[in-house]
């Protein structure tokens, strides 16, 4: 019994039968696998490469950017003024979009323009055409930096907890946008962002290296058993600049500006207040530009906004639509909003620099600017105005520069309006303060008494007398008194701003010295600003190897010869600081983006100018300069501070084309700022008057100077209390803000109406040198040669000429001309009489 039960339970005979069946079984599984080696070994070898990418074209290994941020621009105390923001540029993949025959496209569509916040750069029918004639395309940008509230819900769509799985094809690229926190405060100086990150103008330009960054990646590649591996290099982003700007100053010298535009708007003639206005405030014993600042500005965060731009278009376009450019030809007058907009590009293969000296400025063009005098030349020439007079000065000064012979090419309107346009907005764009060359005129007065001092040819204790006139190589070259100052002490040749006895200087020092400290004082060479397009002016200074005795003579007293703002306050600040020449500059340090300081730009002297003694006689002549002479409506109430008027006849001559300016320095007895003003051709019927820029100056004074704790320390007049009373003084920032004329205590002048005090409504004299300088003269050859025929008497020997007075008008005669003179103050009643003969 139990055997036969063992027999059941136990394994079944394994028999022939089935073991033939195991082999065959086995024999065609090995052959199928053979069969499918050599095919797949044949598919390799022939179509494998194709295969392969085929395969590696469905794996995400693509490259992606990793933006850098660009580096902020900060004040002095660590106030923003350019910052970059994360926004988002949405990208498309038409091939995916495509894919399916078009399964994902409307639904993609749909979405994207569900989201009313984004601006794209197509219409929705325009993108769904370019989606189907693009098939192939994976990559294109719809909507550009578009802000993180505008794509909130998008980015939810794409990528949130709740992803839409039919769409497809849509995604969000990182990106930054550079914003301007303080819109058009301190546009020059700070400049802009155009293109790709590239900066134009001012620090954006000149630190772009600094401030761009270096962009990361995120990448996928193949190792070598061809696997996919990813891997990212993070973007190191842009340093940041710590300016020397002080955000409350600026806004106070801008707003002062606005209000002085405002005031004169439209006075006599169409515009702003003045053709420019530059205001400078720097620190002289370090060389920190405190403050900068010209008009007319524009708004940073929209450079290219043509609101209120004059373009210049040749006449002949008014009748034809094809016109012929020609050179130099005066052009109609088109206001850019009234024309349709045309885009504009700045390729940096076009610029061209406005002193022909290869400016870095890759935005700027070549500009005709009759304050911006560029040449490429560095001798002297003779030159001839409107009247067929000649004069030596150096090649260029004071002429409009020449781009080159013109253009045989015809142009349309919309070429024609494009080049105008692009013009207008470099010359907008351009910083004044350190762009534009012009005569320093009367500015350059304690230049010249530092040079006689230091170099011993000039004692201090010398005196002079004005006849009102100077006979120069047959012309006659007048003071701004053509009645004469009579007897003058050296304190007071300064105090009245009296050409003569300039010219009587600087004979007396020479044309070897004056030309070597003129280039100690660094006239002729650039200061090398922390700024792009610092105009170069060596070809706009006297040459020494042929400059004239006249030369010399209109060089004493400011005209001939041309400067720059930053190269005249840079030099001043060294007569007033013990004779230091520092090497101007706005960035004062450099930090990474974790806060480290990676470079500290200490203050740099470059050489000593004069020595302390000078510099103390120098502040001591320009104390009494506002004390008691030109400059007494510069002194802000409470305080006491020393300066220099300046009133330059611009080229060409007699047109009645001036520049007034100022440069004063506060406190007198300790320097803490200097300040330089110049209002180029006022909007006023005379423009022949520095106190233009002398209650300008004081009106900035009035507020900035408190405000950076420099106390008063004079008495005050109930007048000036009651002054300061009506004008509330307002600390704030505020941005684009223009304080009205009547609340800046702004008062219009027009240089006549003077008293014998020399007072003009109250006020003194508003410079005594209605056009200082303008006193070039020549023989009939046109070459000039200095002949002091004037007799040398004593100033006790001095007799006033006699003066005639026309009886149908009241007013005085002048004797060599037989021009009408105020009686009191000898200045020229017609504004445009020019001081050459």
């Amino acid at each position: 019994m139990g055997k036969k039960r063992q027999n059941r339970t136990g394994s079944p005979k394994f028999n022939d039968r089935m073991k033939k069946k195991l082999t065959v079984s086995s024999l065609v599984i090995l052959l199928a696998f053979l069969g499918l080696s050599v095919r797949l070994y044949a598919i390799n070898r022939d179509n494998g490469e194709v295969y392969k990418r085929q395969v590696l074209s469905q794996q995400s290994y693509d490259s992606i950017v990793l933006p850098a941020k660009r580096g902020e621009i900060v004040d002095r105390n660590g106030t923003k003024m350019a910052v970059s923001e994360k926004v988002y540029n949405i990208c498309i993949d038409s091939k995916t979009l495509n894919s399916e025959n078009g399964k994902y496209l409307d639904h993609a569509i749909q979405v994207l323009f569900a989201q009313g916040a984004i601006e794209y750069s197509y219409t929705q029918s325009d993108l769904r055409a370019y989606i189907l004639d693009n098939p192939g395309s994976r990559y294109r940008v719809i909507a550009k930096k578009q802000s993180y509230d505008a794509v909130s819900d998008l980015m939810g769509a794409i990528s949130g907890p709740e992803k839409d799985p039919e769409l497809k094809g849509i995604w969000l690229e990182e990106t930054y946008k550079r914003t301007y926190p303080y819109n058009s405060l301190a546009a020059d100086v700070i400049g802009f962002v155009q293109g790709e990150n590239e900066g134009a103008y001012g620090l954006e330009e000149f630190y772009n290296s600094t401030l761009v960054g270096t962009n990361g990646r995120e990448y996928g590649y193949l190792n070598d058993d061809e696997n996919l591996e990813r891997t990212t290099k993070p973007a190191e982003n842009g340093m940041t600049l710590i300016t020397s700007l002080d955000v409350n100053v600026q806004s106070i010298v801008e707003k002062h500006i606005q209000a002085f535009n405002k005031e004169h708007e439209n006075e006599f003639r169409e515009g702003d207040g003045a053709k420019n206005i530059g205001v400078i405030i720097m620190n002289p014993d370090n060389g920190e530009v405190i403050a900068m600042a010209s008009s007319p500005g524009f708004d940073l965060n929209d450079p290219r906004n043509t609101d209120g731009l004059e373009l210049e278009l040749p006449e002949e376009f008014q009748m034809a639509g094809i016109i012929k450019v020609e050179q130099g030809k005066e052009g109609a007058s088109l206001n850019a909003s009234d024309s349709a907009e045309i885009d504009i590009a700045v390729p940096a293969e076009k610029s061209v620099d406005i002193n022909n000296q290869g400016s870095e400025n890759k935005a700027l063009t070549a500009e005709s600017d009759s304050s911006n005098n560029g040449t490429d030349q560095g001798t002297t020439d003779q030159s001839t105005d409107p009247n067929g007079e000649s004069y030596t000065a150096p090649v260029g000064a004071g002429q409009t520069e020449e781009t080159g012979e013109a253009e045989d090419k015809p142009m349309t309107y919309e070429e024609a309006y494009e080049a105008a346009k692009m013009e207008a907005l470099n010359a907008r764009w351009k910083n004044f303060c350190i762009n534009s060359t012009y005569e320093p005129g009367s500015t350059m007065k304690p230049f010249t008494m530092a040079t006689g001092l230091e170099s011993g040819k000039l004692t201090g204790n010398e005196n002079y007398v004005c006849g009102g006139v100077k006979e120069v190589g047959g012309h006659k070259i007048h003071c701004s008194n053509r009645l004469g100052h009579g007897p003058l002490t050296f304190s007071q040749a300064l105090e009245n701003s009296c050409n003569v006895a300039f010219m009587d200087m600087g004979n007396a020092i020479g044309k070897d010295t004056f030309m070597k400290y003129n280039r100690l004082f660094n006239f002729g060479l650039k200061t090398n600003i922390d700024l792009t397009g610092e105009a170069l002016t060596n070809s706009l200074v006297f040459d020494l190897n042929t400059m004239t005795p006249t030369d010399l003579a209109i060089s004493s007293f400011g005209q001939g010869f041309n400067v720059t703002m930053i190269q005249m306050i840079t030099g001043f600040c060294s007569l007033v600081n013990g004779g230091y020449y520092y090497q101007p500059h706005i960035v004062t340090k450099i930090v990474n983006d974790a806060g480290a300081t990676v470079q500290s730009i200490e203050p740099r002297v470059l050489k000593q100018t004069v020595s302390k003694e000078t510099s103390d006689k120098i502040v001591e002549l320009c104390t009494n300069v506002v004390e008691l002479g030109t400059g007494k409506s510069a002194r802000p109430a409470g305080y006491k501070i020393g300066g220099k008027t300046g009133t330059a006849e611009k080229y060409p001559r007699k047109r009645g084309n001036y520049l007034v300016s100022f440069m004063g320095f506060a406190p007198s007895d300790d320097p803490q700022l200097v300040i330089y003003t110049c209002i180029d051709e006022p909007n006023v019927p005379s423009q022949a008057s520095a106190r233009y820029a002398t209650v300008l100056t004081r009106d900035i004074l009035t507020e900035v100077l408190p405000y950076m704790h420099i106390f008063k320390t004079e008495e005050m007049t109930e007048e000036e209390i009651a002054e300061l009373k009506e004008k509330e003084l307002d600390f704030a920032i505020t941005s684009g803000v223009a304080t009205p004329a009547e609340e800046a205590g702004l008062e219009t002048v027009n240089g006549e109406g003077e008293s014998a005090e020399g007072q003009v409504n109250g006020e003194e004299k508003p410079e005594g040198e209605k056009s200082e300088g303008a006193g070039e003269a020549a023989s009939e050859d046109g070459v000039i040669t200095f002949v002091d025929k004037e007799k040398k008497e004593k100033p006790g020997e001095y007799k006033k000429p006699e003066i005639k007075i026309d009886e149908a008008t009241g007013y005085a005669i002048d004797p060599s001309t037989g021009a009408l003179l105020d009686p009191e103050t000898g200045v020229p009643v017609d504004g445009n009489i020019s001081d050459l003969e």
